[in-house]
């Protein structure tokens, strides 16, 4: 296992490296003047060359790319221009606040979208069946800022279950309680995903020559289902769980917003307002560093899954 590893982490550098230019280039090339942003119209001439002296803007690009480079190997995403507070501090202090609303959302998915899937795949073209697959188009069509919306406004609003701002503080349970709703509404898509990924596997594994052995020797439907069949169509729904939840950091951007939760999506607008180019190429810089352990810990996740699957 750590072998594996250890090759995985080092098939992923030139992935790190190919998206670290693309963040460099991507930040150097928009339109704007940092110093000018950030020091505003009335800033004299002489302010404006030693912010970007103090910044390194005068330097060769060349010269730009490889300090940029140098910091990340050193772990450091640089300076905020505004404040000055490294980067990386202020993403580690907000990012606990995002991995639980992405991993309630993760739970949610799997632990709805999954029966759902399975119900679907056991009476397939039944009324049931049809039901769950248009609920489940239904929920890709949904945004995910439209779905907290409608749930702030039916759950939080006319029912009164829920707060509309979701304030992650207090004990245990008041911090599950405060989650549920932006979780449930970071979910929903990933529930239609998972839901019709599981109805496509277990559709295949059951169609399998083991499992109609298996019937023929009169295994029960529960026993056969769960023992035999979902184990075997884990692989693609894992493959899904992972890549939705690198998409769901971006998701969790607009989810953070409307239910004014701190987090890295309340971070990301606070440096676009502020013109804090630092603080936006730290950011881009450590959500694609995530992603990569995200699909790392899939490629191991299939060797737990499915013992066929060989770490080699």
């Amino acid at each position: 296992m750590a072998g594996f590893i250890l090759r995985r982490l080092l098939s992923t550098i030139p992935t790190l490296l190919g998206v670290l230019t693309i963040v460099f280039v991507m930040i150097r090339v928009a339109p704007g003047d940092p110093a000018l942003a950030i020091l505003g119209d009335n800033a004299s001439q002489e302010a404006l060359d030693a912010f970007r002296e103090r910044m390194g803007l005068n330097d060769p690009m060349w010269v730009q790319y490889l300090d940029f480079l140098r910091g990340i190997a050193r772990g450091s995403l640089g300076e905020s221009m505004i404040s000055g507070t490294p980067v990386l501090t202020s993403i580690l202090e907000v990012l606990p606040y995002t991995l639980e609303l992405a991993l309630g959302a993760v739970f949610f998915g799997v632990v709805i979208g999954t029966p759902l899937g399975i119900m679907a795949a056991l009476k397939r073209n039944g009324w049931l069946d049809y039901l769950l697959r248009v609920v489940s188009l239904v929920g890709l069509s949904f945004p995910a800022f439209l779905t907290a919306i409608l749930l702030i406004l039916w759950l939080a609003i006319d029912w009164r279950l829920f707060p509309v701002i979701s304030t992650p503080t207090g004990g245990f349970g008041d911090r599950l309680y405060n989650l549920f709703l932006p979780a449930l509404s970071l979910g929903l898509i990933m529930v239609a995903y998972v839901m019709r990924t599981a109805r496509s596997a277990m559709l295949d594994v059951l169609g399998e020559d083991y499992i109609r052995t298996a019937r023929a020797k009169g295994a029960p439907m529960r026993r056969l289902v769960l023992h035999h069949a979902l184990r075997n169509a884990l692989i693609p729904i894992v493959t899904v769980i992972g890549l939705y939840f690198g998409l769901m950091i971006g998701n969790a951007v607009l989810t953070e917003i409307i239910f004014n939760r701190p987090g890295l999506g309340k971070l990301i607008v606070l440096a676009l307002n502020q013109r804090d180019y630092s603080t936006l190429q730290g950011l881009m810089v450590f959500s694609a560093f995530l992603v990569v352990m995200v699909n790392l810990l899939t490629d191991i996740a299939y060797g737990l899954v499915d013992p066929r699957v060989k770490l080699k």
